[in-house]
């Protein structure tokens, strides 16, 4: 446990809850985390984690845009679903990506734990643009990231992230629930 590790937490606490609320604060306070985030996963060695640090900061800066400007009449962005193609689509990038890292992580690396770690990489980074568009189901993929993720560093005895992710389980169950209304109260009756 460091306070680097303790800092991030704090963030990524108060980062998902505004993201709970859509409040557009969320983004900045993202861009924050995600930095600390990639020096505490390199220090433990999981390069993937590290690796999604960088992505998630680019696409902290495209959420926080499209959230903003990316509505109706480049607007405020509200809460929609999934359509089955793009559900289809997702799921073979996440089998396919996760599939190719994990072998890379595994065969080139000494990384801890290559295909969990590429697994929760793959659906994170699906689960966050998914995030950024505000696609509702967005936080079903998570309760599955936060899932595996309570796994992995409990064996890694990344304690305070651990911690984390179970906030974040809780978290993501109540954005589901959140915006679920919200998406509700934007259907014609």
């Amino acid at each position: 446990m460091s306070n680097l590790e303790l800092i991030g937490a704090t963030l990524g606490l108060i980062s998902v809850w505004l993201t709970v609320r859509q409040n557009i604060w969320c983004w900045p306070t993202g861009l924050v985390m995600v930095a600390l985030y990639s020096v505490i996963f390199f220090r433990a060695r999981l390069y993937a984690d590290a690796g999604l640090q960088a992505v998630y900061f680019a696409l902290q800066i495209y959420g926080w845009y499209e959230w903003m400007r990316g509505g109706k009449d480049r607007g405020r962005l509200e809460v929609t679903q999934i359509t089955l193609r793009l559900g289809v689509w997702l799921a073979v990038v996440a089998a396919l990506a996760t599939s190719l890292m994990g072998y890379g992580l595994a065969t080139r690396t000494d990384a801890a734990l290559p295909y969990w770690d590429s697994l929760a990489t793959v659906l994170s980074l699906i689960a966050q643009w998914m995030l950024a568009r505000k696609l509702i189901e967005n936080w079903l993929v998570w309760i599955t990231v936060d899932l595996l993720s309570i796994g992995i560093y409990m064996a890694k005895a990344l304690y305070p992230t651990m911690a984390l992710y179970a906030a974040f389980l809780v978290l993501a169950v109540l954005g589901w629930v959140e915006w679920r209304k919200s998406l509700r109260n934007l259907q014609p009756a």
